[in-house]
């Protein structure tokens, strides 16, 4: 069976020289999918995702792209290998505009980027119209599309978002989930760790439920939504 385009297999480690946060844990997303992390606080769920972007020493396990092995890859060369992460906290420049947010994420290409910025407007149209706007002067879900469209303009094969709709609206949250749902039929894998976690499952291809940094349940967002120990324990019944 073919391995999935992008794979953290087996990974266990933390912090420096910490306690071990994640235990055997696997995460794998295919072309194109959606995959969701969720589980309870202080589960592991961002730092699963920074250990698959290369921002924790594994002590076990490897992250393999399209069949290559990055597991010793700095997470700027697997920006290089096309992986784009979304931070959750601090992820724009408050102080420059929309326009140069985008540029900025545009940093490691020797290409003319302007049609991926047109891309990246249509997807996001009050960007555009926003665009000579300091990007500190917008609401936090318009702050939110900066920050993704400026990882989209690395044309990135595989985008990490850590908590996307954290503390914005239930309408700026099914907005964005939207978005997400058109960025992935693109062809981009999105690999994505998320609170809400009922709606996220609602859009997720495949579901990785995690519990003390190992996983408890992998099903399609569909399954697990159904499954009644998944509901009961994580979902609110």
């Amino acid at each position: 069976m073919a391995e999935p385009f992008l794979i953290g297999e087996n990974m266990t480690g933390g912090y420096g020289s910490g306690a071990d946060i994640l235990h055997d844990c696997t995460l794998a997303v295919e072309k194109g999918e959606i995959a969701v992390i969720v589980g309870p606080n202080g589960a592991g769920k961002s730092t699963a995702m920074k250990a698959v972007f290369g921002m924790l020493n594994l002590r076990g396990g490897a992250v393999r792209l399209n069949g290559e092995d990055i597991t010793k890859l700095t997470p700027q060369a697997r920006v290089g290998k096309g992986m784009g992460f979304v931070p959750q906290t601090s992820n724009i420049f408050t102080s420059l505009t929309v326009e140069e947010n985008l540029e900025m994420g545009a940093f490691i290409r020797h290409d003319d980027f302007a049609q991926t910025m047109a891309q990246v407007y249509e997807l996001f149209p009050v960007l555009k119209e926003k665009r000579l706007q300091a990007a500190g002067e917008l609401s936090g879900g318009q702050r939110q599309q900066v920050a993704v469209g400026r990882a989209l303009m690395t044309q990135p094969q595989v985008l990490m978002l850590d908590e996307p709709t954290a503390g914005v609206s239930p309408i700026v949250m099914d907005e964005l989930f939207d978005r997400i749902i058109e960025v992935a039929r693109t062809g981009i894998s999105i690999l994505m760790v998320e609170q809400n976690a009922r709606q996220a499952l609602e859009i997720a291809d495949k579901g990785y439920v995690l519990v003390q940094g190992r996983n408890a349940f992998t099903d399609t967002g569909k399954a697990l939504l159904a499954n009644p120990e998944v509901r009961k324990s994580f979902l609110g019944g």
